[in-house]
């Protein structure tokens, strides 16, 4: 006995339980993670698929039966208890339990898109292979079965004939439709930025008294050739719409009416009950792409999340740019001339306090003093033209990013000041002593061996950053940007613009979305999709740390 209670004595002391506690501790925290990351990229992922269409009658007890066409979207076990009380005749006989079925029926415009079903009372399930899903860009998803196809008003092929006949008119719409857009984006409003450049030209050469009868006439002939262009332009689009105006298609939804829907209003038509598991692939793979470079429609509820990426993205590397060089800056001064004392530890600890302040604290602090003092004082001095419309004086880009510098600022400083303490003393003296400066010892050698600190700083900065919401809101950040920061219009980079970000839009399309079933899996998606923009972002500084680590190594030797 007394044997095995040193034995046991010798195991705690030797530190073994400590090591298997933590062990253990990491081992669940990585395998939440994991689960976590699964669920919401099952949840979000899952929406793209091909899913099959069902068609059945809907018999509930004492009731006429009501035909349905749509796809299963989820299905749970619920009490009878529970059906009874939303005023179902459910009976008391059979199991404690029923299941549901959650079923998209599309057809908005015809009722409710979504439809809670007892699957008892489903009769006749069926999944004919001529049943096709239509996404359209208004209105969401139409279920039904193509009858028709018409081109000006005239049917052109019916029946069998239906189906091979749509998809050459399908994607002659889908390529019109692109350069209508190509045409209202990009070119008209480039027009429309050069008219507003030019009016913002006159008024500042009427501010300074410089507004001669020649400049005034080079004025107005600049805006004659953007007259002209735009006319063009209106000829162009007028062709387009009528282009596009002349195909259609009669459909039948699930109550039997006859609907024709115009190919200008849809996206893609598909008949996922007659495709192969590959065709549903290519097709899922397609429909994820989309997803990634698309624009959002239907108040983002629908199409894709590109905006949000390409403002989500350049943000963040703004913001970089920003605080890398004031982080270490500071952190260099605190570390290597501020004379340590009681004011330099009460800078540290300031510095440590600020790391944990809330962050819509910032987003105030970013609207009261970036936009409104530092913005309005901008537009006074360099923008006097423009009043009384602000141009940096109002929520963009900038100050968004200035925001969130200002918020990772703390945690740049800390990690650079711990990579400049790690480094030992004697490599300094040893510098100094072959006949370097101070400042040479600091920027060829200190500086170089705390790089590695430096970027696990930005990585932990980029990390938080990526995922705040709540400052932005404020600074910046809208939920649904008119035109990209970047495009070709000169300065090409716009700061003051408005962007779209992708945890915010996380939270519009799941708790402003006026259809939440229809928004849920969404959120699932983006935010899988915002996961791994921070992933990618967080990969390449570890790339970048790593290669510097390898780079400096010989210098702690």
């Amino acid at each position: 006995m007394t044997d095995k209670r040193k034995t046991r004595q010798g195991w705690f002391q030797s530190g073994s339980p400590w090591i298997w506690m933590n062990g253990g501790a990491v081992s669940i925290a990585v395998v939440m993670t994991l689960g976590l990351l699964a669920v919401i990229a099952v949840r979000g992922l899952a929406h793209f698929w091909a899913s099959d269409l069902i068609e059945a009658r809907y018999v509930i007890p004492g009731e006429q039966p009501r035909p349905l066409i749509g796809e299963v979207v989820e299905s749970e076990e619920v009490p009878r208890a529970r059906l009874a009380g939303a005023g179902l005749p459910v009976e008391n006989e059979g199991s404690e339990f029923m299941v549901r079925k959650l079923i998209k029926v599309g057809n908005r415009e015809l009722g409710a898109d979504f439809v809670w079903v007892v699957d008892n009372w489903l009769e006749d399930v069926s999944k004919p292979k001529d049943l096709v899903a239509i996404e359209r860009r208004e209105w969401g998803n139409f279920y039904g079965r193509l009858l028709a196809v018409k081109e000006q008003g005239q049917v052109v092929a019916e029946g069998d004939a239906a189906w091979p006949a749509l998809q050459e008119r399908l994607e002659r719409a889908k390529e019109l439709h692109n350069q209508l857009n190509r045409v209202e984006r990009v070119d008209i409003g480039a027009i429309n930025y050069g008219m507003e450049r030019l009016r913002l030209k006159a008024r500042e050469l009427e501010l300074e008294g410089a507004l001669t009868a020649e400049a005034q006439a080079e004025l107005d002939r600049q805006r004659s050739e953007y007259q002209a262009q735009y006319r063009a332009l209106e000829d162009q689009l007028a062709k387009l719409n009528q282009a596009l105006a002349r195909d259609s298609i009669v459909v039948q939804p699930s109550t039997g009416q006859e609907i024709e829907l115009n190919l200008a209003k849809v996206v893609d038509i598909h008949r996922p009950n007659a495709m192969s598991t590959g065709e549903k692939l290519s097709f899922y793979a397609a429909k994820v792409w989309e997803f990634v470079s698309e624009e959002p429609r239907e108040a983002n509820t629908e199409g894709g999340v590109f905006p949000a990426i390409f403002g989500t993205v350049l943000m963040v590397m703004i913001m970089a740019v920003i605080v890398t060089p004031f982080g270490v800056i500071a952190a260099v001064y605190l570390r290597e001339y501020a004379k340590q004392g009681p004011l330099t530890r009460l800078i540290r600890i300031a510095v440590n306090n600020l790391a944990g302040v809330p962050s819509i604290v910032y987003g105030v602090f970013g609207l009261g003093f970036f936009v409104y003092v530092l913005g309005g004082s901008i537009d006074d001095l360099f923008y006097r033209e423009a009043a009384p419309t602000p141009v940096f004086g109002t929520p963009g880009l900038m100050w968004a990013s200035l925001t969130l510098a200002i918020l990772t600022l703390p945690v740049v400083i800390v990690s650079t000041e711990e990579g400049l303490a790690r480094i030992p003393r004697m490599i300094r003296e040893g510098s100094l002593a072959l006949g370097a400066t101070k400042s040479e010892t600091l920027w060829r050698v200190v500086i170089p061996m705390a790089s590695p600190a430096m970027m696990t700083g930005l990585i932990l900065a980029v990390a938080r950053a990526a995922g705040e919401v709540a400052p932005l809101m404020l600074v910046g950040v809208v939920k649904l940007a008119p035109t990209l920061p970047l495009n070709g219009n000169y300065p090409y980079l716009h700061l003051d613009q408005k962007i779209m970000h992708l945890g915010f839009h996380i939270y519009d399309v799941g708790f402003q979305s006026p259809n939440v079933e229809a928004a849920r899996p969404l959120v699932y998606a983006t935010a899988f999709l915002l996961v791994l923009v921070i992933a990618v972002l967080n990969f390449a500084a570890v790339y970048i740390r790593n290669h510097l680590r390898e780079k400096y190594k010989a210098l702690d030797h």
